[in-house]
């Protein structure tokens, strides 16, 4: 093995790693509540949410390369690719959960201005995660995709609580006091 050939696993490795945290990003930019709710059923539920993931995600795979492998027709190959990257995606945008929780862990000062750097501190340390060679790759990536598909699916229809609106007599006006 020459150093190309090092360079070239490095790289690919770290470009998975960087694609995974943008994508995070993304959906805790695109769905804050979506991501909270993952964050909350991950951290409530874990072996719950790990579990109708697995039960749902991957059927779900199995079956789109199965129509992809077993068609005719280029248009029915590209509906089974497609399930297979919608049902990817979806364990994406809820291991964007999983990044939260981490990063939420990991305090800052500036996490009330701007909460999307949780997101960036968790999702590094969990795409850190993943480079260990059997530990990560094997148990760890797996289990966070697998989880967050089961946060997704079971946060998918889930609607953010509504804000209890105060009633206007209930509200008193503010007192002000003048000093002679």
């Amino acid at each position: 093995m020459n150093l190309a050939d090092v360079f070239t696993f490095l790289f690919v490795i770290l470009g998975f790693l960087i694609v995974y945290v943008g994508y995070w990003l993304m959906a805790f930019g695109l769905f804050p509540g979506m991501t909270q709710r993952c964050s909350e059923r991950i951290c409530a539920a874990p072996v719950k949410t790990t579990l109708l993931g697995a039960v749902t995600l991957v059927p779900l795979v199995t079956l789109g390369f199965m129509i992809s492998a077993k068609a005719h027709s280029t248009p029915v190959k590209i509906l089974g690719i497609g399930v297979v990257v919608i049902a990817l995606l979806g364990a994406l945008f809820g291991a964007s959960g999983l990044a939260l929780r981490i990063g939420e862990g990991l305090k800052s000062a500036r996490d009330e201005a701007e909460p999307w750097r949780r997101v960036l501190r968790g999702g590094i340390v969990l795409g850190l995660t993943f480079v260990m060679p059997f530990l990560g790759t094997f148990v760890l990536m797996p289990f966070a995709f697998i989880s967050g598909f089961g946060a997704f699916i079971s946060t998918l229809w889930q609607r953010a609580p509504q804000p209890v609106a105060v009633p206007a007599a209930a509200v008193t006006p503010p007192v002000s006091v003048t000093t002679p």
